[in-house]
């Protein structure tokens, strides 16, 4: 069952009255609240942002964006360890009727969310220890990690105890099929996905 959709004066929720005046200060940034923490991320390098199109594609073409399930990004989502925690994951596969899962603050209830997705960036360490127990907590079935970091591909299941149960990574080279519970079968080449959010080395231009 999912929670009612309340929408409350920003006096009574001092922190996302702050989270959406940074946002309001700094266009194209992404702040989230996790753990009671402000966490504020820049925008998105374009090798980040090219990686994320080509994770849409195969999720698409296994006909999940469709009349079951989205494939959105940027979506909000409600977090329970917290009285205003809220989490946006890069890429999320939602059930179609998302929306009737509203919460707040343009959140959705973790009941909806199937998958969710992030490519790391300069904050690679909330993607890997922070938004790992977030998102184990809201009982979100399936976390893929994008770790440009260490150059390789984290796939987490079956949370527990706010932490994955399963937690398995893959290096290039590796096909990675995608649990049965997303709703149809999606296989990720982890070598493409790698290079496509690998930024090109600076150029020397002397």
């Amino acid at each position: 069952m999912s929670a009612a959709s309340v929408e409350r004066p920003y006096g009574e929720r001092p922190l996302i009255a702050e989270a959406n005046l940074l946002m309001d200060r700094l266009p194209g940034y992404r702040v989230e609240i996790i753990g009671g923490q402000l966490l504020v991320s820049p925008p998105p390098d374009g090798p980040h942002a090219v990686a994320l199109t080509d994770l849409m594609l195969p999720f698409m073409t296994a006909g999940l964006h469709g009349p079951g399930s989205k494939v959105v990004q940027g979506i909000g989502l409600w977090l329970p360890v917290g009285t205003e925690d809220y989490a946006i994951p890069d890429l999320s596969l939602v059930d179609a009727d998302y929306e009737d899962h509203y919460i707040e603050n343009n959140c959705y209830d973790p009941v909806c969310f199937r998958l969710v997705l992030e490519v790391t960036s300069g904050n690679w360490r909330t993607d890997l220890k922070t938004k790992v127990a977030a998102y184990a907590e809201a009982k979100i079935p399936v976390y893929v990690i994008v770790d440009r970091k260490h150059e390789r591909l984290h796939v987490l299941t079956d949370p527990v105890d706010g932490d994955y149960a399963g937690h398995r990574f893959h290096s290039p080279g590796a096909q990675v099929t995608l649990p049965d519970s997303i709703g149809a079968k999606v296989t990720l080449d982890v070598a493409e996905i790698l290079a496509a959010g690998r930024p090109k080395p600076a150029r020397d231009d002397d």
